[in-house]
């Protein structure tokens, strides 16, 4: 009986630890929770801006003897702009004044007016309007992202430049649109023009070359070594470096795809190929244990049924083990694919991070991929860039819950539970 009351004691002492360890568990949960609202939260708030884009309504007057509608290049289109912009300005005279003025707009506003032209001649002798991209110290001042209030040696855009900005908002001339361009452009050296088409090219293309080399290669290794290898002490170091290297830093595979992709085979620097045979090696072993996990969890009574009615052991792998685990080669192959889809260490080792102003159309063209996009516009001095890269990082990270969630959704639903 003297027993009772120390074995109460120590029930209670177990319960509360047992409770502090809930709690714990749940307070790291939570806090866990708030760090990604947080960061998401900041990016969202730094990159939401960048989906909409600053433009100008300019008004031209242009005659038939201005242009040479044959040869479209030979017109100096810059100038027309400029000359409208003094229009609308008439009391600018002076040289840093007029710079300023022509500052207002994109440098490529040229390119849109010859476009509209060239898409419609009949705009030739007729008074028409067109929307143009403001430059990025207009669009981050529409945005609220330059404050008017500091003095003018602190602001990037003067006294006249808002005394001018005031007024054509006045006349309905300012307006915030869509950025659609920031999905079908590539990079640019004018924050305004920049957009993500050529590093989301350059990512498909990339991952292409990933899943070609390392899905066939990573499952028949992983069914070699569940299925068929001989367990001995070569199968054993085989396994420990795949598991090893599924460890190895990234930056590790970028240093091997410079020294024998680039240098020892002579694949071009800065394409996709180059990029998609470091990131599938860099993936195998991922695939590879994802792939003899989903194996290992085929039970073993549809081996022995297979071989039972007389299939060999081809056979049974190919028409029975392999089909039923599938779902979950999958699912590591889509996280795997996930995890290269984000990395960029390897791939500036091998030249993906020049400046490409061109859309890739080929796997050996110069390219350049999202999270190295990411990385070129953060480190710009230029504020537009700030919300571009917060932007980029979010339809990032949007690809990235797709495909997790498409892993997901394959395993719930093609996955069986023995």
């Amino acid at each position: 009986m003297s027993g009772e009351p120390d074995y109460a004691a120590r029930l209670r002492r177990r319960h509360r630890s047992e409770m502090r360890f809930r709690f714990y568990g749940l307070l790291s949960i939570a806090l866990a929770g708030v760090i990604l609202v947080v960061l998401i939260g900041s990016i969202v708030l730094k990159g939401y801006s960048a989906f909409w884009q600053t433009h100008v309504r300019l008004d031209f007057a242009i005659s038939a003897e201005q242009v040479d509608i044959d040869n479209l290049r030979e017109t100096n289109w810059g100038g027309l702009v400029k000359a409208t912009l003094r229009d609308m300005a008439p009391g600018v005279t002076g040289r840093r004044d007029k710079r300023k003025l022509y500052q207002f707009v994109s440098p490529n506003a040229g390119y849109d007016l010859r476009d509209a032209i060239a898409a419609d001649p009949g705009l030739l002798g007729t008074e028409f309007s067109l929307w143009v991209k403001a430059s990025d110290d207009i669009d981050m001042l529409t945005k609220g992202h330059l404050d008017r209030t500091l003095p003018e040696s602190d602001r990037r855009v003067s006294d006249l430049e808002l005394g001018w900005y005031d007024r054509f908002v006045g006349e309905g001339r300012i307006e915030l649109r869509f950025n659609l361009d920031f999905f079908t452009t590539a990079d640019s050296r004018e924050p305004e023009e920049a957009g993500i088409q050529g590093a989301l090219m350059g990512s498909f293309l990339t991952l292409l070359v990933t899943l070609a080399l390392s899905f066939p290669v990573g499952v028949m290794a992983a069914v070699y070594l569940e299925e068929f290898a001989p367990k001995n002490r070569w199968t054993d170091i085989i396994e420990a470096n795949i598991n090893n290297l599924a460890a190895v830093p990234s930056i590790v595979f970028g240093l091997l795809g410079l020294a024998v992709v680039i240098s020892l085979f002579g694949v071009p620097r800065s394409a996709p190929l180059a990029g998609g045979i470091v990131l599938a090696l860099m993936t195998l072993p991922t695939i590879i244990i994802a792939s003899r996990a989903a194996l290992k969890a085929v039970p073993p009574s549809i081996r022995e049924a297979a071989t039972g009615l007389g299939a060999s052991p081809h056979q049974v792998v190919m028409h029975h083990v392999l089909p039923l685990a599938m779902p979950g080669i999958l699912t590591g192959t889509i996280i795997g694919l996930a995890q290269a889809l984000g990395e960029s260490a390897p791939l500036l080792m091998i030249g993906m991070v020049a400046f490409i102003v061109d859309t890739p159309t080929g796997f050996t063209d110069p390219a350049t991929v999202l999270p190295v996009q990411i990385y070129i516009w953060a480190d710009s001095p230029e504020r537009a860039f700030v919300e571009k890269t917060s932007a980029a990082i979010m339809v990032l990270l949007a690809f990235l819950a797709c495909m997790n969630a498409t892993a997901v959704w394959l395993r719930r639903k093609f996955e069986r539970r023995w």
